[in-house]
């Protein structure tokens, strides 16, 4: 499924800007963005989040068979 797709990817993004984060305490998203205050910033910031949220159900479904 496309959004599954989608999803994984804005999670990964996200997982990538935490690990910035804990090594060089760079937040990438905000250096982009305008700071962590910024709209544009805490936008994206929700979108990530709702990405993780639609994530979790990638755990629980049923797996499809692959013919």
């Amino acid at each position: 499924m496309v959004l599954d797709r989608i999803s994984l990817v804005l999670v990964i993004i996200g997982a990538l800007n935490w690990l910035l984060v804990g090594l060089f305490k760079y937040d990438l998203v905000a250096g982009l963005f305008g700071g962590t205050d910024s709209l544009l910033s805490r936008i994206i910031y929700v979108i990530v989040g709702l990405a993780g949220i639609w994530c979790i159900s990638l755990l629980v479904r049923p797996r499809e068979k692959v013919k």
